[in-house]
């Protein structure tokens, strides 16, 4: 499916049911989760993002705190969405959680917690080709914003693509680019 019908769709599982709505984000870096996460942020959600966390919390990685502190903030900032988010869940309201979920376990895990809690959850798969990641991820190395803090490397996108877990049979949504 393309992008406006998955938003499409889910504001009508968002409609159709009286649990809150949880839209997990999903995909390797570059791959449109945050322009995503946003849409659905002006359609009501709220957006949960741990790179705008930290932004908004430390600064810049590498400016503002060293680049070896950011694995121990990354850390403290889901800890502290997570506890948001569950929340939002028991207070009804609809979130989209923009986050990587690059592991079944992880993915697996936030939907046993947001239907522990009463909500209702949706993955949303952004699959993108490694070229037109690569190209995505040059032009957004040129900005100075929380979801461009670090370069992404052609080293390190190698990394993402071969530890990235596509999910299959869990009840995903596929967006294609």
């Amino acid at each position: 499916m393309n992008e406006a019908e998955a938003i499409e769709g889910l504001l009508q599982k968002r409609s159709a049911d009286k649990a809150p709505l949880v839209v997990m984000m999903c995909g390797v870096a570059g791959s449109g989760k945050t322009t995503f996460a946003l849409k659905l942020e002006q359609k009501g959600f709220v957006r949960l993002s741990i790179d705008e966390d930290i932004w908004s919390t430390h600064g810049r990685f590498g400016i503002d705190y060293p680049e070896e502190e950011y694995e121990s903030l990354k850390e403290q900032s889901e800890r502290k969405l997570r506890n948001e988010l569950v929340q939002l869940v028991q207070a009804k309201r609809h979130v989209v959680v923009d986050f990587s979920f690059w592991q079944r376990q992880r993915r697996d895990d936030y939907k046993q917690l947001i239907e522990d809690h009463g909500g209702k959850w949706a993955v949303i798969f952004l699959k993108v080709q490694p070229e037109e990641l690569r190209h995505r991820l040059l032009l957004r190395s040129e900005r100075m914003d929380a979801n461009a803090a670090f370069t992404i490397t052609e080293e390190i996108l190698t990394r993402f693509l071969n530890g990235f877990e596509t999910p299959a049979g869990e009840g995903e949504w596929i967006v294609e680019a």
